[in-house]
Formats: C-alpha cells, sequence, structure tokens
C-alpha cells in the first residue's frame, strides 16, 4: 500500500512545495503554504473506477498530429435557459467542469436547482451538502416546474460515497452543491479546508474528464469577493461564473470570468422573484426608470456588455461639502474614473466642484464597465450641480479624453438602434463614429460632438 505523503500548498495560487516555504515563489505571498496529509493518488483512482462503472468509454490520450485532430465539437447540453447558455457560451460541453460562485443568499443553488427542474430529457445527479432533501423539496414547489422524475437529489458530504452513488445511478449531469462541504477520507482535515478543497476537485475533475460526464460546482465567496478555496481551483476548472447582485435589489447578474469554451465578455440577467428566477430578456426596460421628468441628476446611457446593448440610467448627487474634506462615492461604477472625470470637468470646462461632494450611482444594482459610459456621467453630475433636469428623450454615448475630446466608442450602430428601440429622440455620441455608416437609416436625431463642452451645450442650451 502506498505511504502517506505530507505535502505543502500556497493558500493563494495553489503552488506544492515538499517543504514549508515563508515566501511563495510563485506569487509572492507571505506565509501562505498550509501542510496537508494525502494518500497517493487514491482521489484519482476512485474518480477513475467511478467513470468506468458508469458504463462511460475512457478517454485515452495518445499523441497526435495537429493536423489529424478533429475541430467538430461535441454538440453543447441545452440547458433550457437562454441567459445560461449564453453565459456558457452556447451551452454545456459534455465532460466540462464549471464553478459557480457567488455571495451567500444571492441565489446560486436557486439557480441550480431551477434549471435543472426545467431540464426532464437528462438524468440529473444534485448532490447537497448544505440542506437537507425536504429544504429542496420546499425550494423546488416555490418553482413552477413540470414533473421531472430525471432528478435525482443526493444529500451527502463524502466523496467516496457520491462516486458510489455515480455508479449505481449513471447521471449525464452531476451538480456539487457546494464543493466546500465535500470531504474525501484520504485528507485528514476538515471539510472546505486548502486541501479538501483541492483533492475533491480534482478528483471531479478526473471523473469529468474520463466519463465525458459534465460536473457543476457551486462554490463559496470570501468576504474579499473571491473564490473560497486555492486558487488552483480556478485554474482546473474550464469555466467560472459569477452570479453578482445586490441583495436589496431585485437583479441578479450571470458573469463569466473564465470560459474555455466561449467568450468570457457574456452576462446573463434575471430578476428575482417569489417563485425563482426570471430571465430578463430586455434589460432596457428594467433598468430605466419612467417617472425622472423634471428630476436632476438623472442621465441615459446606452452601454454594451458582451454582445447585448441596454440603457442605463446614471444618478448624480452634487452638494456643498459639510465638512470641508469634499466626499467622492460611486455606486457601479468606477470610484478612480469618476474622479478623473470631476478633474476634465473642472479643467476643461470650467465647472468648480473643489468645495462639492459628489455621488454616483448606476441605477438597478448594476456595475457598468463600459467607458462609454464617461459622457452621462459628467451630464448626470453637471445637471445637478446647476439642479436643470435633463429634458426626456435625450440619451448618449462616449468616452471623455484627459483633454475634454469625446473619443468613439465601439458598436455605436447597435447603441443608436437599442435607443430608438425604447423611443428616444435624441441621442449625442462621438462625431467620430458618424464615418462610414448612413444616419438617414434611423428615426432619432443624432448629435455628433467633438468636445465635452459642445454636449453639454446640446443639452442644456
Amino acid at each position: 500500500m502506498a505511504k502517506d505523503k505530507i505535502a505543502y500548498v500556497c493558500s493563494n495560487c495553489g503552488q506544492e512545495s515538499p517543504k514549508w516555504i515563508g515566501k511563495c515563489p510563485s506569487c509572492g505571498q507571505w506565509n501562505t503554504f498550509k501542510e496537508f496529509k494525502v494518500a497517493a493518488d487514491t482521489a484519482r483512482q476512485t474518480a477513475t473506477q467511478a467513470a468506468a462503472s458508469a458504463g462511460r468509454q475512457l478517454r485515452r490520450n495518445h499523441p497526435m498530429k495537429l493536423s489529424d485532430i478533429s475541430s467538430h465539437d461535441d454538440p453543447r447540453i441545452d440547458m433550457n435557459d437562454a441567459e445560461l447558455n449564453r453565459v456558457l457560451g452556447g451551452g454545456l460541453v459534455p465532460g466540462s467542469i464549471v464553478l459557480l460562485g457567488g455571495e451567500p443568499g444571492i441565489g446560486k443553488s436557486t439557480l441550480s436547482l431551477q434549471t435543472m427542474l426545467h431540464m426532464p430529457d437528462k438524468r440529473i445527479l444534485y448532490i447537497s451538502g448544505e440542506e437537507s432533501a425536504h429544504q429542496l423539496k420546499m425550494r423546488a414547489e416555490r418553482i413552477p416546474h413540470q414533473d421531472n422524475d430525471n432528478l435525482l437529489i443526493l444529500c451527502d458530504n463524502s466523496l467516496e460515497s457520491i462516486f458510489e452513488h455515480i455508479k449505481e445511478e449513471q447521471p449525464e449531469l452531476i451538480i456539487i452543491d457546494s464543493i466546500q462541504t465535500i470531504a474525501t477520507e484520504d485528507v485528514e482535515s476538515s471539510a472546505g479546508s486548502i486541501a479538501q478543497v483541492r483533492e475533491c476537485a480534482s478528483a471531479l475533475l478526473r471523473f469529468a474528464k474520463t466519463s465525458g460526464v459534465p460536473v457543476i460546482l457551486i462554490g463559496h465567496i470570501t468576504k474579499e469577493g473571491t473564490l473560497a478555496g486555492p486558487k488552483i481551483l480556478e485554474h482546473i476548472v474550464d469555466t467560472v461564473i459569477q452570479f453578482e447582485g445586490d441583495q436589496h435589489y431585485m437583479y441578479r447578474i450571470l458573469r463569466s470570468i473564465k470560459n474555455r469554451f466561449g467568450s468570457t465578455s457574456e452576462l446573463g440577467i434575471y430578476e428575482m422573484q417569489q417563485t425563482g428566477l426570471r430571465q430578463v430578456s430586455n434589460p432596457s426596460e428594467l433598468l430605466l426608470n419612467q417617472d425622472h421628468e423634471g428630476l436632476s441628476g438623472i442621465a441615459i446611457t446606452s452601454a454594451i456588455e458582451g454582445v447585448r446593448p441596454f440603457l442605463v440610467e446614471t444618478q448624480a448627487l452634487v452638494s456643498s461639502a459639510a465638512y470641508g474634506t469634499p466626499q467622492r462615492s460611486a455606486t457601479g461604477f468606477d470610484q478612480r474614473r469618476l474622479n478623473m472625470l470631476l478633474a476634465v470637468l473642472e479643467k476643461r470646462v470650467g465647472f468648480k466642484l473643489m468645495q462639492k461632494d459628489v455621488f454616483l450611482n448606476i441605477a438597478g444594482g448594476l456595475r457598468v464597465t463600459d467607458l462609454a459610459t464617461d459622457l452621462s456621467v459628467i451630464a448626470a453630475v453637471l445637471s445637478s450641480n446647476v439642479d436643470t433636469p435633463i429634458e426626456t428623450g435625450w440619451c448618449m454615448a462616449g468616452e471623455v479624453g484627459l483633454s475634454g475630446e469625446v473619443r468613439p466608442v465601439n458598436r455605436i450602430e447597435q447603441r443608436i438602434a437599442e435607443a430608438e428601440k425604447l423611443g428616444f429622440r435624441h441621442m449625442i455620441l462621438p462625431r467620430y463614429n458618424m464615418q462610414g455608416f448612413k444616419a438617414d437609416k434611423y428615426h432619432i436625431e443624432l448629435h455628433p460632438v467633438r468636445k465635452v463642452e459642445e454636449a453639454l451645450r446640446a443639452l442644456f442650451g
């Protein structure tokens, strides 16, 4: 029988060492190496046996010429969820392993269970290490669905026991909720430790790759907002998707952080309801508040996240600093970029904001990274500063440079089409973007500008 070995693993990046090291040579962090005891390759043998017993043909690797390798992909598994399919890159790839992370209570388990209930044609094994079968039944009753006898529920924390049930049931899809609650007998530490997460994830990866059965892992989030466990957990999986959103808002965003089979710029939007998560096919209509007529400090921007254009409401509040030192606060927008835009507004346009508090908010709980939001941020701040509302029916898109110029943005035609579809009559855009397409095919009046002063003059006269 193989002897157990002692290993030291960096909790930050997953670097392994035969002895303890003060500073990690890979990531440079101090005092991150943790000791764990692991049996020699037992988890790998267990995963291989489970794949063989599940009636799957093992995929054995051998050297091949690049020209002999087929570029044809296996047909993806339809999740019956347009938003989730988009984030995954068109569906779930057979034999892949996906890590779904999110804060507590954000809706990870609800999203997983809801998706599985709407896949009656697949034999699915849902393994829960956090909730009892009764709790899962109560949650499923709140979600509208048809009877699904192919969904099997297993409440277990032992990796060896899980593989035994996989041999018996031969599922076509496996969900682990969550990976931090699963433990193997080969590691002498509690569930959720670095060693346990590392070994359990490696065994499940081995099973997925040798059997072709896709595995979805649900992971916890630390207080810093990163996935709990060793960093190697994110390295070994094929796809990492993050479920984001404020618990005080109804909207949830599914964002891809890593995807070996698709783009990482895609996102899906859901609305949390009493009956589960509802897919939001047109987020612009939900993110815009139609009751802001006559209110200052509100500007509408046409943003793009992934391949989806949608209109976002930018809210700003400017007031006199009460304690001498002005405050700068941004929710859903980069704080440093807000400071830069305020400096441009003061230096290039001439508005003195040095002794003013500035608060910025992206409505709906979204976090926008599109640079085309710059123009609407400046417009909202100026609108609040002079207490003059922007007329209804105006929207804008443009990146602002340090010299006060309005720089061009990408995919301007999609932004214009989205604004026109929602009934906007005027749109401010960079002058350079007017080159190369015909403006007369749109029924919205376009106002090309080259500098910030021109945009503000068009808005406020």
